[in-house]
């Protein structure tokens, strides 16, 4: 399908939202024809048989084709702008070993929501400096997909440990009576009683995100969700129109461990529940993983910057829900002046209740 426009053969983008490719110049608009497909999952096992250890990084570049000009370029990334007629470039194969997308989580806001949304952000940030607010734009505000993996599993643990139940004791102990002397005070010590457990449970887990790339925060992508991944699409092309797209450089092998360790650790408060009691100890767990799939899926971020201070700060927002997750300067006056009148307040506590002892005395 052609991204350029019928009507002015101006270059058309893909207009978040929509089912249809947008011309910038004159407005027209042409449908993304639905390619009934669905979106598959693949067995990891079988892939991992298939290809082992093979990384992305030693497969090197491919070739993206401009769909307006027809001038060819070799990078890593799936889609881009051509050089030299600002048309969309879209990746026109696939080089051996690499996982194609299987889905594509299209965009949702537009360029001025994206906008709208970081002045929103830039603006309620606490303990920022007060001259922040005035900042109200980006530089830069690009439109990128970025690769995550998804992986599903169904997984039986056998696990050992102990089980710990408090119970309670009276005892006695000799407190100050404030005048000298000395009083004798009852109270309860707790204390565990352990005894052996083990069982077995079961979870499946669905959609276990993995971001799919090192070239961005991994902290920060993890809080760009929750995701409407529901409204993800079958992959096609043309929603990458306009958009940049990053081909992924984190391994299926190295996201399935990652994955692994985020399912290892919703199992371990399984087995905690199981164990029951006041307290839970794990010695051992046996994890299984059953018909393990997985996918690799496309998701929106408008990715920008910000100068303050003479330094340039990264923001991203989540094109599918608008939240902005990114990095901010803090004022270091406002933050004293919390401290400060927080020490005082306490100072204005001690004076009361040493008031209130001497007068007791």
């Amino acid at each position: 399908m052609s991204s350029t426009c019928p009507s002015c053969g101006a270059q058309t983008a893909y207009a978040p939202g929509t089912t249809v490719l947008r011309c910038g110049s004159c407005g027209a608009e042409l449908a993304i024809a639905d390619s009934g497909l669905q979106i598959q999952e693949h067995s990891y096992d079988e892939w991992r048989a298939k290809h082992g250890d093979t990384q992305v990084a030693a497969i090197g570049a491919h070739v993206l084709e401009c769909r307006g000009c027809g001038a060819r370029t070799e990078t890593v990334d799936l889609a881009g702008t051509c050089q030299f007629c600002g048309g969309a470039l879209v990746s026109i194969e696939q080089p051996e070993g690499v996982v194609p997308p299987e889905a594509v989580l299209p965009f949702h806001v537009d360029r001025r929501g994206a906008q709208d949304a970081f002045t929103t952000w830039v603006r309620t940030r606490r303990f920022a400096p007060s001259a922040l607010k005035k900042v109200g734009s980006t530089e830069g505000l690009q439109g990128t997909y970025v690769p995550h993996w998804t992986f599903d599993a169904d997984t039986s643990t056998v696990y050992t440990g102990q089980r710990g139940d408090h119970y309670y004791t009276t005892e006695t102990r000799q407190v100050s009576d404030g005048k000298g002397g000395t009083r004798t005070e009852t109270y309860q010590q707790q204390h565990t009683r352990w005894s052996h457990a083990s069982g077995q449970v079961a979870r499946s887990f669905d959609d276990v995100l993995v971001p799919g790339t090192g070239q961005l925060d991994a902290k920060q992508l993890g809080k760009m969700g929750p995701w409407k991944l529901e409204e993800a699409r079958p992959f096609q092309p043309e929603y990458l129109t306009g958009y940049s797209a990053l081909r992924y450089d984190v391994d299926p092998q190295e996201g399935a461990k990652v994955a692994r360790d985020e399912m290892r650790q919703v199992i371990t408060n399984d087995v905690e529940r199981d164990i029951g009691g006041d307290e839970q100890r794990i010695s051992g767990m046996d994890v299984t993983y059953a018909h393990a799939m997985f996918k690799l899926l496309l998701m929106p971020l408008w990715i920008a910057s910000y100068l303050y201070g003479g330094k340039t700060f990264q923001v991203m927002v989540n094109a599918n829900t608008g939240e902005v997750v990114g990095k901010r300067p803090y004022s270091a006056w406002k933050i004293a002046g919390l401290v400060i009148a927080i020490l005082l307040v306490l100072a204005v506590i001690g004076v009361v209740v040493a008031s209130q002892r001497g007068s007791g005395g």
